[in-house]
């Protein structure tokens, strides 16, 4: 019962942020790569980073880092995508409503924007969500790091992206 209920859940979160009203778009920032730099991203993941490359050419609102030798078990790459205040608050619904019904794990975040969030989907992937004012931006590491690790790290990238909105 569990894995349907989680799987759900995140199907409607990724729903909800893939279409995103049309208003709510426009109100995120355009750049995600212009968030990180590959010197900020090698610092907090102790491993030489590439420059990030969207994830469609033409779409600037996702950026992908990744190792420059290639990914490693532990860091395979590092996503961020930036959506709206709105798209944050109804995505953190959605997956608190998923975590009451024994789904996906949602644990709030101090000191990061004004409001975040690490959000758990399975024992693979931790991702930390932040809002601050009008816009906000989902953070992922991808690889076999620890969870507290990865967390730390989510966060300390958070930082350094919410100091060039």
């Amino acid at each position: 019962m569990r894995p349907r209920c989680s799987l759900q859940a995140t199907g409607i979160f990724i729903l909800i942020i893939a279409l995103g009203t049309a208003d709510a778009r426009a109100a995120a920032p355009g750049d995600a790569c212009a968030l990180l730099s590959p010197a900020q991203l090698s610092a907090a993941l102790v491993l030489p980073m590439d420059a990030g490359k969207y994830v469609t050419p033409g779409y600037v609102r996702t950026c992908t880092w990744t190792p420059s030798g290639g990914a490693t078990p532990a860091i395979k790459f590092v996503t961020l995508f930036l959506l709206s205040a709105d798209d944050y608050r109804a995505s953190k619904s959605v997956m608190q409503a998923a975590q009451s019904k024994g789904g996906n794990a949602v644990t709030s975040v101090n000191g990061v924007g004004d409001d975040a969030y690490f959000s758990s989907i399975g024992s693979s992937v931790t991702s930390l969500m932040v809002k601050k004012g009008a816009v906000a931006f989902k953070l992922s590491l991808y690889g076999a790091t620890a969870p507290d690790k990865a967390m730390a790290i989510e966060k300390t990238l958070a930082s350094q992206a919410l100091a060039n909105l």
